[in-house]
């Protein structure tokens, strides 16, 4: 594995920012960090519940807010394809209603699988596509704007996965 690494770059901010390696995985780095934000996600929901969840991904954005702006400092690049931190915090934000339903309803999370398999394609189709606001937040050009498309991207990802919950469970009809 052959890792370019900006000047300012550190061991430990490759490591966050690239979500312990996972960023080097091909092809499509950013899918691989979704999928890798899955089974965090379902463990820090067992662990702590929705709203560890959320404290988590708080944690996490500031991390990788943090260790992005130290990985591309100075670098050609704002948004190397190896920097999938983001993408695990826009996938934990996708996953916030189904983490939010499965504790209020007091249901095993993996129940709630359609809305695993649906947020997962959401946040991938609206990080892929930047649509919108995903894309305004992508143009900045710094770490901010590295994490905030993703961020973005989730909570769009988060609100559909919501709405097609509300739909078969007959809310919306």
């Amino acid at each position: 594995m052959t890792t370019h690494r900006a000047p300012h770059s550190t061991p430990l901010t490759h490591l966050i920012a690239t979500c312990f390696h996972v960023g080097h995985l091909r092809p499509a780095p950013g899918t691989w960090g979704s999928l890798a934000a899955l089974p965090m996600a379902w463990g820090i929901h067992q662990i702590a519940g929705f709203s560890g969840l959320v404290a988590a991904t708080t944690l996490v954005f500031a991390l990788g807010w943090w260790a992005t702006a130290r990985e591309t400092r100075e670098a050609a690049d704002h948004d190397p394809s190896e920097i999938v931190i983001d993408e695990v915090v826009g996938q934990w934000i996708a996953l916030f209603t189904i983490s939010y339903g499965a504790e209020f309803a007091g249901v095993d999370i993996l129940k709630l699988y359609p809305g695993w398999i649906a947020g997962f394609l959401l946040f991938r189709l609206f990080d892929i596509t930047k649509w919108g606001w995903v894309g305004r937040a992508d143009r900045r050009g710094d770490a901010l704007g590295v994490m905030l498309d993703d961020v973005i991207a989730g909570l769009f990802a988060a609100a559909v996965t919501a709405a097609l919950a509300a739909i078969a469970h007959g809310v919306l009809l």
